[in-house]
């Protein structure tokens, strides 16, 4: 018995007119989200970086090269506010981990590159980020690994419509 089954139960027991199934489900996955992002934050320390800097460094190194993209790409790849984005780029930057340039393209606005230092720290990083990960499914098989994976899925496609 976990501590959403306590929960659940003592509704189960206060309000047994009401079927908590969803509230078991999102609670475990809410958990289950906690409970990876301390582990990835630790990962994230060892390389001095949070998870909004990883994030940036992260989306820069996956677009391929040159590794440059337009802070309103940046922007759609994280999901994150206008602002916020500023802010993360201007942090970046005083760490020497990105550059701006002016975009060859449209000279009015510019670019977000990694620097060689913020290439090679995002190299490194991604690949403990990715053992971590891994050393949190380690109690699952594959086959559970793809069957939660396909789960995840569509409890995904049905909660963003």
């Amino acid at each position: 018995m976990d501590h959403v089954d306590f929960i659940t139960q003592q509704w189960g027991q206060e309000r047994p007119d009401l079927d908590v199934t969803a509230m078991g489900v999102i609670g475990r996955v809410a958990r289950l989200y906690l409970a990876y992002q301390r582990e990835m934050h630790k990962t994230f320390v060892e390389f001095g970086l949070n998870a909004a800097k990883f994030d940036v460094l992260a989306t820069l190194r996956r677009s391929g090269a040159p590794y440059m993209l337009s802070p309103g790409d940046l922007l759609k790849a994280t999901m994150v506010a206008s602002g916020t984005m500023t802010n993360r780029i201007d942090r970046l930057e005083a760490d020497g981990l990105v550059k701006r340039e002016v975009n060859p393209e449209d000279s009015r606005s510019f670019l977000v590159g990694l620097t060689e230092e913020g290439f090679a720290l995002i190299d490194r990083a991604v690949a403990a980020h990715v053992q971590t990960q891994a050393r949190l499914l380690e109690g699952m098989s594959a086959q559970e690994v793809g069957a939660f994976t396909a789960l995840l899925g569509q409890a995904l496609a049905a909660a963003e419509g």
